[in-house]
């Protein structure tokens, strides 16, 4: 049996017209037609009523077609489970985290955990959230780290994705300062009619799904305007930083810059977000040196809410 077969019975399922059906999948009427009738030798019974107008599922035909989503759903999570069996023995750990946690959380994070479980080598993607995302639901990685708040829905099923919180940052407005040490743009000067110059994150943006479901409507009442969007929160930084506009960033990436006085605060506290930073993995059975890592982050994690 070719596999293909099955997306040219769901198209011919979905249309019940053999033409549309072919355009669909991108053949010519005859080929289609060869294929659907190729996958009903090779079962032995007709999967459509060609009498009827359109082409009627037979009863053969749904049962294959419960059958054949079952079969997709398998087929589709082989190579992540022939990768887990390999690498049953393996010591290797591999990552996907945002690009903002790769160099500020995770460093420091990794050295307090190989105090409590033994590591081997590490792979680490560091890329946008939604990238990240892709990555563990396609077993390319054990895990990701990423920024989260319990209000906004990350792009991963909570039931098929467990995560432990394990840590904590905050989305603060910053500017750069002006001679006098005040913010050269100020949020709240959007409500007095004056345009506040915004950065903003892009669509990919883990921080600006966040940023736009809380803060959203709020910025959309003032008087403002987006000089520059960006997907990276360092990009964002280094803009704040030449005196461009205010961004929402990462205490953990800025508060070197605000002790500094590069960087000062832009608004009052009611426009700071709260965010926690989430390991996530994927429920079915990673490798041994993945299980372990695991455990002794749910024991830190533990341990840090009751000390």
């Amino acid at each position: 049996m070719n596999l293909s077969w099955i997306d040219d019975f769901n198209a011919l399922a979905a249309t019940g017209n053999f033409s549309r059906a072919a355009d669909e999948r991108h053949m010519t009427q005859p080929a289609f037609s060869r294929r659907i009738r190729a996958l009903e030798e090779w079962l032995g019974a007709e999967l459509f009523d060609r009498r009827s107008q359109p082409a009627r599922v037979t009863e053969v035909g749904e049962w294959f077609r419960v059958v054949a989503q079952e079969l997709q759903v398998r087929v589709a999570a082989m190579p992540g489970e022939a990768r887990a069996v390999a690498e049953a023995s393996s010591t290797t750990l591999r990552f996907a985290a945002t690009h903002a946690l790769s160099f500020t959380f995770l460093p420091p994070w990794l050295r307090a955990l190989e105090t409590r479980a033994s590591m081997g080598p590490i792979q680490l993607v560091s890329d946008v959230q939604q990238k990240c995302e892709g990555l563990l639901a396609q077993s390319e990685v054990h895990f990701m780290l990423a920024h989260a708040h319990t209000s906004v829905r990350s792009g991963l099923d909570d039931a098929s994705y467990p995560s432990l919180v394990v840590g904590s940052d905050q989305l603060v407005p910053v500017s750069a300062p002006d001679d006098d040490g005040l913010p050269l743009h100020r949020l709240e000067g959007g409500t007095t009619g004056a345009i506040v110059h915004l950065l903003g994150y892009s669509q990919e943006s883990g921080l600006g799904r966040i940023l736009r479901s809380l803060k959203g409507p709020a910025i959309e009442r003032l008087h403002h305007q987006y000089v520059l969007t960006a997907h990276l929160a360092s990009v964002l930084r280094t803009v704040a930083l030449d005196g461009r506009g205010l961004a929402w960033l990462p205490k953990l990436l800025v508060g070197d810059d605000l002790e500094r006085g590069r960087l000062v605060v832009a608004a009052s506290a009611e426009w700071q977000v709260d965010l926690d930073i989430r390991l996530y993995r994927h429920r079915s059975r990673a490798g041994d040196a993945a299980e372990g890592f695991w455990a002794a982050a749910q024991t830190s994690t533990a341990q840090r809410h009751h000390p």
